[in-house]
């Protein structure tokens, strides 16, 4: 086929991926509503930006004066390449229904048809927020021409980043058919770098407020001097111009001859990733056959619920990535972080303290609580049918979060007795931590059960069944709303700063029953839920 054809069938099945991709947002009332709080979460924080922005392109008289110039304008690109290698991995290395597609047109229109609709999504989630911040500045600089020339130089950099990005995830993915081994180390390399970026980034946004100074005269060594003063074009005909450059025409030219080139090398490695079979060694296998059954250790295998939660306990070590939505928690403990290692020294054990009990009662019920019906759904026919009884199976959900979280609650505590913390202190925050992992774990299943989520998404390669976001927001703010309310009455009440008054006493016991009561209506929720779920 010729590359008019190509472009032709390929703008068909951009649009036809893009479309489905908007579907996929607005088909259920429950992810409509979690896209609706992450919009009024970012939008507003988008909006309270603008009018800095706006003043900043008020009082702009030089690039030089535009903070980060250098260093955004090179981070950029590298984020937008190193996320079109993502999204190959986990969405775009393929396209719907793939032995149809793949027989009715050549594989450079599916290319240019994911990749077309990769762009749109991108331009969707990111070039939205970024127009709205470009058009701000351009109101603030007077210059209406800004808009015209920031695109112009936008696009065609987006379209390089997507392009390459996508050609070297269907590199890697290849390497990963070809080394099924490596799969895993790269997964666990993968999840480690996020946790560390997301905890590295909340660190070092406080530490870019506190030493500004320093951290850009050191953040201005990275930026890409041939880079920026290509995106400096986009201020060309503005107040703001400088004489171009031939690093910038560089740039260019690059740009133009090596788009064509990722598109070809992209077709090439898609095509092979596609229509080639991986052969594989014909050994013998031994089969090995388990003698003595699922064994749960003491004191899991006291109970019945117990061995129910040892099971899942094991499921999770041998698919990790159905944790994956604890990373949440990440964006909360990254600013506690840095304001608890910035603490004096008498109030560092009683932070850390407060933040063990904090994390063990967030892991009590979000690691296993959170989606109970949609994380069974694959084998409920044959759960609901055994003799296990539905309330052994919402405890032993419950008992194996307990597992993971009141160890958390309780050791940390206690160890930051070394840290200044004193016995009294460490011991009660460790009982109180026991109480609220109890509530947190009652709480969680019953709260999944209500909003439950059967479908599938793709992480690192691998299916896994997620709760829904807003269910996690959701039990964020009153699991977490909560815990602070009992650690500060805890705190002081074991300091002597709380006056016993019949008030006092009157909203402590507001605070237990609301707890106690939403807690355990949850759990019966959630029997209840089991009791009554009906296969379609």
């Amino acid at each position: 086929m010729s590359l008019r054809q190509d472009v032709r069938h390929g703008a068909r099945i951009g649009r036809a991926e893009f479309v489905r991709s908007l579907r996929g947002y607005t088909k259920e009332a429950r992810r409509i509503i979690g896209i609706g709080f992450a919009l009024l979460f970012f939008g507003g924080m988008l909006l309270s930006s603008l009018p800095a922005v706006y003043l900043a392109g008020r009082t702009a008289r030089s690039m030089a004066e535009i903070p980060y110039f250098g260093v955004a304008t090179t981070a950029v690109p590298v984020a937008l390449l190193a996320l079109a290698m993502l999204r190959t991995f986990e969405r775009i290395g393929s396209v719907e229904a793939e032995d149809f597609v793949l027989t009715a047109v050549h594989p450079r229109a599916v290319v240019i048809g994911l990749l077309t609709a990769e762009v749109g999504r991108l331009s969707l989630w990111f070039g939205l927020p970024i127009a709205a911040i470009v058009t701000t500045f351009t109101l603030g600089l007077g210059t209406p021409t800004l808009l015209l020339t920031a695109a112009a130089v936008v696009i065609p950099l987006t379209c390089w980043a997507t392009v390459w990005g996508y050609a070297l995830g269907i590199a890697v993915l290849r390497v990963l058919r070809r080394l099924p081994g490596v799969r895993r180390v790269l997964k666990a390399g993968g999840v480690i770098l996020m946790l560390a970026f997301i905890l590295g980034s909340q660190f070092a946004g406080k530490y870019i407020v506190s030493e500004s100074a320093s951290v850009e005269s050191l953040l201005s060594g990275l930026a890409f001097g041939p880079l920026v003063d290509y995106v400096s074009l986009a201020f060309v005909g503005t107040p703001l111009a400088r004489p171009i450059s031939g690093s910038a025409v560089v740039i260019i030219l690059a740009i133009v001859v090596l788009t064509p080139v990722g598109l070809a090398a992209s077709t090439r490695q898609a095509t092979a990733l596609w229509f080639t079979d991986v052969s594989t060694r014909s050994e013998p296998r031994q089969t090995n056959v388990s003698t003595g059954g699922f064994s749960a250790p003491k004191p899991f295998s006291l109970l019945k619920s117990g061995r129910v939660a040892w099971g899942f306990l094991v499921r999770s070590i041998r698919h990790p990535q159905k944790l994956t939505h604890l990373v949440m928690i990440l964006f909360f403990l990254g600013p506690l972080g840095s304001s608890i290692f910035q603490s004096p020294g008498d109030a560092l054990g009683p932070l850390i303290a407060g933040t063990g009990v904090g994390f063990g009662t967030y892991l009590a019920g979000a690691t296993f609580g959170l989606n109970p019906i949609g994380d069974d759904r694959p084998h409920l026919p044959l759960l609901l049918l055994t003799e296990t009884t539905s309330q052994t199976i919402v405890r032993g959900r419950a008992i194996a979060g307990l597992a993971l979280g009141i160890p958390v609650a309780v050791l940390v505590p206690l160890g930051s007795i070394a840290l200044g913390t004193t016995s009294v202190y460490g011991l009660t925050f460790a009982l109180v931590g026991i109480g609220m992992c109890l509530a947190a774990a009652a709480f969680a299943v019953g709260l999944g059960s209500a909003y439950p989520v059967y479908e599938a998404r793709k992480f690192w390669g691998a299916e896994t069944v997620v709760p829904s976001t807003l269910v996690m927001m959701l039990y964020l703010f009153v699991v977490g709303s909560g815990t602070v309310i009992g650690l500060v009455t805890t705190w002081y009440s074991v300091t002597g700063h709380l006056e016993v008054t019949a008030l006092l006493g009157g909203l402590i016991g507001l605070y237990l029953l609301l707890t106690v009561g939403a807690s355990y209506g949850s759990y019966r929720y959630a029997i209840h839920r089991y009791r009554s779920y009906t296969l379609d």
